[in-house]
C-alpha cells in the first residue's frame, strides 16, 4: 500500500513538474491534440451558424460555409427581412442581396457589400473559429516562456502570441484549462500600455466534424470589463 501511495505521488509530483517546464509551442501542441485530435483542421469542411446578440444592435445569423480544402467560403447573413452573401471560390468572388447579383450603389454601401469585406469574414471566422489550430499558421510568433494566470477562482496557462509586421500589430494572450489545455478564453490589445482591445470566455464546445469547436463566445472591453455581446454556434 505505501508503494501503490508512493508511485501515485510521483506521478503527480511528474506531471506538475511537467507542465510548469513545457514551452509555448508545447503547450500549443497539447492544446491541438485535444480541439484536433485527428489533425482535420487542413481540411475542414462543414456549415455552421453563428448568432450574435448585442446590446446595440438587432438579432444578426449567420450561415457560414467553409471548405478549407478546394479554397472555398460563403457567408449568408440575415438581418431583419433582408439577407446578403458573399461567396469566395479560390480566387472567384462573388455577391448577392436578397438572393440577387444585381443591387444598387446604395445597397453596397449600406451593407457593406464587397469582396473585400468577403475576403475580411473569411479570414475572421476561420481564425477564430479555428482556434487554437490557426496559431501554426506562418508569421505567428509564439512566446517560448508561458505563464500561470489566475482569473477568478480558476487558473490557467497564458501564452502570449504576437505576429510578423506583415501578418497582424495586435498582442494576443491566450488562456488554457491547465488539465486538458482546452482554449478557455483569449485577449488581444492593439497597444498593451492603454489597456485597450477585447476579451472574449468561450463556454461550452460542439463538435463539429471531428473538432472540438467552443459554443459560445463571450465579448468584453479589457478597459472597463463592459460585456459587448455573444456569438452563438450551432450546426442548424
Amino acid at each position: 500500500m505505501k508503494i501503490y501511495f508512493g508511485l501515485i505521488l510521483f506521478f503527480l509530483v511528474s506531471k506538475s513538474s511537467f507542465s510548469q517546464q513545457i514551452s509555448g509551442e508545447e503547450l500549443l501542441t497539447c492544446s491541438i491534440e485535444y480541439h484536433d485530435p485527428q489533425g482535420l483542421w487542413d481540411a475542414f469542411k462543414s456549415v455552421f451558424y453563428v448568432t450574435m446578440q448585442s446590446k446595440d444592435s438587432s438579432l444578426r445569423k449567420s450561415k457560414i460555409e467553409v471548405d478549407i480544402k478546394n479554397s472555398f467560403f460563403k457567408l449568408t447573413v440575415q438581418m431583419n427581412e433582408n439577407f446578403t452573401t458573399s461567396a469566395l471560390n479560390g480566387e472567384e468572388c462573388t455577391l448577392f442581396f436578397n438572393g440577387s447579383s444585381s443591387f444598387s450603389e446604395e445597397i453596397k454601401n449600406e451593407y457593406r457589400l464587397t469582396c473585400d469585406r468577403a475576403v475580411m469574414y473569411r479570414d475572421y471566422y476561420q481564425y477564430l473559429y479555428g482556434l487554437p489550430m490557426k496559431l501554426n499558421d506562418n508569421g505567428t510568433i509564439i512566446d517560448p516562456l508561458i505563464k500561470s494566470k489566475k482569473i477568478g477562482d480558476i487558473l490557467y496557462w497564458r501564452l502570449r502570441v504576437t505576429y510578423k509586421p506583415e501578418v497582424g500589430e495586435d498582442t494576443w494572450y491566450f488562456y488554457f484549462d491547465q488539465t486538458t489545455y482546452a482554449l478557455k478564453r483569449y485577449q488581444f490589445f492593439h497597444d498593451e500600455s492603454k489597456n485597450d482591445g477585447e476579451y472574449i470566455v468561450l463556454d461550452q464546445e460542439l463538435l463539429v466534424n471531428g473538432i472540438k469547436i467552443p459554443k459560445n463566445r463571450s465579448w468584453y472591453y479589457n478597459n472597463d470589463d463592459r460585456y459587448l455581446g455573444i456569438d452563438i454556434l450551432s450546426l442548424n
